[in-house]
């Protein structure tokens, strides 16, 4: 597993704006949208491609088109969803599954409660978007999942990483012979007591789509 950490100004300038608690949700959704656009293209250089024959209105030439079968996006709900437009900006013939998993806060253990994705994933690259890498419960469970079904390539977005989530990743899918690259804006320094990311920015789908009382 590879964890790629990305070091760009702008990146680290949206990302500040995220972590401030005075951040009001839609601007949230906006910095969000714009920073995963910016991971996305990070995280698609190995995306892969068929060599193609065009005519300009010059001359022949030759370029790249994406390879068939089409990347599959897989945002976790709900939190995922916040990120699903700044994907498929940069990846607009992707096709899109949904999966839902949700932790439990008093084990910090991932389950799934719905999942919409192709039976069949053979030979299909997947981008997993996840906001918030923690404990690394819940990604370590999608991937599995996706793994299970044939993907052979999956690359995770996540906006923040704890050293804790990559190391129970690390460890959790070590029996897997599938190439797995984590790309994220920031490693963050440790988990407190109740399992968020320090200094991180708080409970992401919070703070995307508020609190429903």
């Amino acid at each position: 597993m590879r964890t790629h950490v990305v070091d760009h100004p702008l990146v680290a300038h949206k990302l500040t704006t995220l972590r401030d608690k005075s951040t009001d949700s839609p601007t949230f959704r906006r910095l969000t949208d714009e920073l995963v656009t910016l991971l996305a293209y990070e995280a698609t250089r190995d995306v892969r491609v068929d060599e193609v024959s065009i005519e300009t209105p010059v001359a022949s030439t030759s370029g790249i088109k994406l390879a068939s079968p089409k990347p599959l996006v897989v945002p976790i709900l709900r939190a995922g969803l916040g990120m699903l437009d700044g994907m498929v900006r940069l990846l607009p013939t992707a096709e899109v599954g949904f999966l839902g998993m949700i932790r439990n806060e008093e084990t910090l253990e991932a389950s799934t409660y719905a999942e919409r994705l192709p039976d069949d994933l053979s030979g299909r690259q997947c981008y997993v978007l996840d906001p918030m890498l923690a404990t690394g419960g819940t990604l370590a469970a999608a991937i599995r999942f996706l793994v299970d079904r044939g993907a052979d390539h999956i690359t995770a977005i996540c906006l923040l990483v704890a050293p804790e989530g990559v190391a129970r990743l690390e460890q959790e899918l070590a029996d897997i012979d599938v190439p797995v690259t984590i790309v994220t804006a920031a490693l963050d320094e440790r988990l407190n007591e109740l399992g968020y990311i320090v200094p991180g920015l708080g409970d992401a789908g919070d703070r995307l789509y508020g609190v429903a009382h």
